[in-house]
């Protein structure tokens, strides 16, 4: 349509939408004009909104004041913005579980006991989230993950307001009402929800450098993860630990998963949206409540208050991580969860968190985003459940609790004393001295003038971004530049499209410039800088690999229609169940399906499911069995068919036996792929492994008793074999081979 046409379009519109109401709120709307000037609520013009005033000697930070109306008023006024959803991390799921430290070695940086004394077990409840859609949004969006826990310990609660991914995309607090407002739907239209692929987000970020590490991680397959259970967690800010002997560590929090960090490829993440879009909270509580339980390590970094200064980077910059190579992991606990919510509202929506909520021998930084958040988080648990939140039963300590606090909105807490202040003369709620428990500050040395500013070190945006990029494997680099060129492909606006192509520039100049080929970038013809070529441990998905192969809690699906081998099934599916996968029976109905001729199974065995009701993108594996009748059947049904191409497409494991195997041959043709085929040589039980997919002629009894099931590389047998396919999560070699692009799904 002409622009004249567009036009007219226009005007005819709002003159038919044009009410009494439409004109009445024509008072309240604001239309900002180009270069118009910022200012607070009060009318005054702000000159800096992109720095919190605070201390500093003009190479270091120091605290954040508090004097600040300006930086006040702005997170204020964002914290109040909705009401009673979470203005982020508004979709969520949880569960409740303990913690415990294997032993006392963490005593020399912390005499917190919930961190050093092994004879406890800390009750914990863990709220995961996705960030920027609503609470009625999907699970397998691309976005970070929340990754909340809350320590009811002996000495009070202690929150870590975490999140899958270790860094952020602002250093200063100041900049998240503006990081949310530009990751968040866009204003005029609302659009789009649960994902980052619009002009704003890209807007923001292509003019907003510290954000390019953060970025990396999001569009890597951290972005979509399999599992809240198969993710990290990370404390994200850098906090401190003070020992019984008054000296101070710097340290970050890290939480690693027994299953491995695995993720889904983006085409199996979108179609889930779709198709099952609670899907990461179902997994949850399928996986707790079939005695698979969720587990962690958890571990420390620290870094002695001494060497502070002793880095390239600035150790309190929440942009940057601090590489294993210089600051290892130390592993002092495990986090389990082992039970269900009874009910969502009262415990998963009305729990709240504080980064704040520490207990004695655990303490803050000068981390500016910290310090933020301090302020913040309380802040917004007040807008949303009201100043009493902390009496909410899933928020109430389980230790004692008193103080002078009264009255207020939804109180719950009754207290018979006809005293509330301090002192008193019955000497009721004194203040407690460190000896006995007190919280006490480090006595911190701060010297320094009062300035909006940041540090020296803060100013570098692209080492660490580098680091990441570099340490990925090459199925994950591939998958980051088809992340970016996605969400950049989204955007409208060529200047944001265009212009993100330079901030890649500075990472890697192969990565801009395939992302740029897609996109209609402009090509850079040099590197932006130098990539320095460093990698470190701990950023690849594969470092995480458990280190004994395992398939607990992985869903498989087996496909069968009447006529199908009950026996051979049967034995496959014990195989795998013993070791704690989850096997699901796919049929053409949800209801009994006949076995071959000559097996005696009462009625036949039940599906679960139908082949319409459920989808491929479901499920970790596939299984076939034989059974010429059922395969027969199985071939004339395009859903079926589709089913093993996406799998096969989204590279998971697919296993195959008897007619099975011709099934793939000759009907689902999988390319490249060598699949069993009967010779002089070999016999029926023959097992062939080819890109994840493993067939065999036979099955029976007899070959279940020679298969032990053991998950390891070198394994002959079937279910064996298949298990260790399993246990990798996804074959990628299938992509890189470029086998996939070969298979419509």
């Amino acid at each position: 349509m002409s622009s004249i046409g567009q036009s007219v379009e226009k005007a005819f519109t709002t003159a038919m939408t044009s009410t009494t109401k439409v004109g009445d709120l024509q008072r309240d709307i604001q239309e900002p004009r180009a270069n118009q000037p910022l200012t607070t609520d009060h009318g005054v013009k702000v000159a800096d909104t992109d720095n919190w005033l605070k201390i500093t000697d003009g190479r270091h930070n120091g605290p954040m004041l508090l004097e600040d109306q300006i930086g006040r008023e702005k997170i204020h006024r964002f914290d109040h913005e909705r009401i009673p959803e979470r203005v982020v991390h508004a979709r969520g799921a949880g569960a409740h579980g303990y913690f415990k430290v294997f032993n006392d070695r963490a005593s020399k940086y912390t005499f917190a006991p919930v961190l050093t004394d092994s004879s406890r077990t800390t009750p914990v409840f863990l709220r995961f989230s996705t960030v920027q859609g609503s609470r009625g949004s999907a699970d397998t969006v691309r976005d970070a993950r929340g990754f909340a826990v809350k320590f009811y310990t002996e000495e009070g609660n202690w929150d870590i307001v975490g999140n899958d991914i270790p860094v952020f995309f602002i250093q200063d607090a100041i900049k998240f009402p503006d990081f949310v407002h530009a990751v968040k739907p866009e204003p005029h239209d609302e659009v789009p929800q649960g994902q980052s692929a619009h002009n704003n987000f890209w807007d923001f970020v292509g003019l907003q450098p510290e954000s390019a590490h953060m970025v990396m991680w999001v569009m890597s397959d951290r972005g979509v993860p399999r599992s809240f259970r198969m993710m990290q967690g990370f404390g994200v800010n850098t906090f401190t630990l003070l020992n019984s002997s008054g000296e101070r560590h710097f340290v970050k929090f890290h939480f690693i998963p027994e299953l491995g960090v695995h993720s889904l490829v983006w085409d199996e993440a979108l179609k889930i949206n779709g198709q099952d879009p609670d899907f990461h909270r179902k997994d949850l509580n399928e996986a707790i409540e079939s005695g698979a339980y969720p587990k962690w390590k958890f571990a420390i970094q620290t870094i002695p208050e001494s060497q502070e200064h002793n880095f390239d980077f600035d150790i309190l910059d929440a942009t940057k991580i601090w590489p294993q190579e210089l600051v290892p992991l130390e592993e002092i606990g495990e986090l389990v969860l082992n039970r269900v919510v009874d009910e969502f509202f009262t415990e998963t929506e009305q729990v709240a968190f504080c980064t704040s909520h520490v207990v004695p021998g655990i303490g803050f930084s000068d981390d500016p985003l910290l310090q933020g958040r301090n302020f913040s988080y309380f802040d917004t648990q007040i807008s949303r459940l009201g100043i009493n939140w902390e009496e909410l039963p899933i928020n109430r300590p389980v230790c004692p609790v008193l103080n002078h606090n009264r009255d207020g909105k939804s109180r719950h807490r009754i207290v018979k004393s006809e005293v509330n202040y301090w002192p008193n003369r019955k000497n009721i709620g004194r203040p407690v001295p460190a000896e006995e428990g007190g919280y006490i500050e480090y006595a911190q040395h701060l010297e320094g003038i009062k300035k909006r500013a940041r540090g020296e070190k803060f100013q570098e945006h692209f080492n660490h971004a580098q680091l990441f990029y570099n340490s990925l494997a090459t199925h994950e680099k591939a998958h980051l530049v088809s992340a970016i060129s996605f969400e950049l492909s989204h955007c409208e606006d060529p200047v944001v499209y265009k212009s993100y192509i330079d901030v890649l520039n500075n990472i890697d100049f192969d990565l801009a410039k395939a992302v740029a080929v897609k996109v209609n970038g402009e090509v850079p013809t040099k590197p932006g800088r130098a990539n320095h070529g460093k990698k470190s441990k701990g950023l690849s998905q594969l470092d995480f690999l458990p280190k004994e192969p395992t398939i607990v809690s992985r869903r498989i699906a087996i496909l069968i229609t009447d006529g199908f081998n009950a026996v051979e099934m049967q034995a496959v599916r014990a195989a795998l169940t013993s070791a704690k996968a989850i096997c699901y029976v796919i049929g053409p109905r949800r209801n009994h399906i006949r076995p071959m001729s000559g097996q005696d199974f009462g009625p036949g065995v039940f599906a679960d499911h139908y082949f319409d009701g459920q989808r491929s993108t479901l499920f970790d594996a596939i299984y076939i069995p034989s059974g010429e009748e059922h395969i027969k059947t199985l071939a004339k049904n395009g859903r079926v068919v589709h089913w093993v191409r996406e799998a096969f497409g989204h590279c998971k494991a697919i296993a195959a036996v008897g007619e099975g195997v011709n099934f793939l041959r000759d009907v689902v043709r999988l390319p490249g792929v060598d699949l069993f085929a009967p010779s002089r040589d070999h016999g029926n039980d023959e097992v062939v492994a080819s890109y994840g997919v493993v067939t065999t002629g036979k099955y029976s009894i007899s070959s279940a008793v020679t298969d032990a099931l053991r998950i390891a590389p070198d394994t002959r047998g079937f279910a064996s074999n298949f298990a260790f396919q399993i246990s990798q999560h996804r074959c990628y070699e299938r992509e890189l081979d470029g086998l996939t692009e070969q298979v419509a799904f």
